[in-house]
């Protein structure tokens, strides 16, 4: 997750809280850099603070959903009716007023990654002639099914969701693999290579995983 506020000493406190309670965290002193990670490391959630220092943070909503889809849990000192429909009219999934706890918002966190993850796990993904079901578990390309380890399904089923994207080495140690810190490359790599020999490809001749050098990975329909 991301956390977006420029007040050090909130910024370390609850930081570590959430580190302590489980959570993979980021965090930003600015809108700018906000923006620049949520782009960069895709990650599950943000929290993010309305008075950041060079920009409004209401505003940086508003740009976040202009390119991501991520939940938003915004925190903020105003805590009026008027002004909490208006966060949520404008994209935030949640809000907490200050002050808070990490306990709390952390409560929050699981509660917005319940709802967001239960709607999404729900829906199969179909990319050409891919088709993956995370309720039954089971991928089939052109009608056939496909033999897939837990890791690999999780693999594709994370790649497929996203079609189009280009998916750094670290995004999928962090989402696939849950490792938020170290983890080594070429265990993505292995993975892949698995996933394309029972795609029927290689990364020579690809036809859905296509390898972006210096980035990362993409999966695509074949054109």
């Amino acid at each position: 997750m991301l956390l977006i506020e420029d007040d050090a000493a909130i910024r370390t406190s609850l930081t570590r809280g959430l580190r302590d309670r489980g959570h993979a965290v980021s965090s930003a002193p600015t809108a700018l850099d906000g923006l620049r990670l949520a782009v960069e490391e895709r990650p599950d959630l943000v929290v993010l603070d309305l008075g950041l220092p060079d920009m409004d943070g209401l505003d940086l909503l508003r740009m976040l959903r202009a390119v991501s889809r991520v939940p938003v849990i915004v925190a903020t000192a105003r805590d009026g009716d008027a002004e909490m429909v208006r966060l949520l009219d404008e994209g935030a999934d949640d809000y907490v007023v200050k002050p808070f706890s990490a306990a709390q918002l952390d409560a929050r966190i699981r509660a917005v990654l319940r709802r967001t993850g239960e709607s999404r796990a729900d829906s199969s993904v179909t990319v050409g002639g891919l088709r993956i079901d995370p309720r039954t578990r089971e991928a089939t390309l052109d009608g056939t099914p496909l033999d897939l380890s837990p890791r690999e399904f999780d693999l594709l089923h994370y790649l497929a969701a996203r079609a189009g994207e280009v998916i750094t080495k670290r995004e999928l140690l962090t989402h696939v693999w849950q490792i938020p810190y170290g983890g080594a490359d070429k265990t993505v790599d292995v993975h892949l290579s698995w996933l394309r020999r029972k795609l029927g490809e290689t990364s020579q001749e690809p036809r859905y995983l296509q390898t972006v050098r210096g980035v990362g990975v993409r999966l695509a329909a074949p054109a």
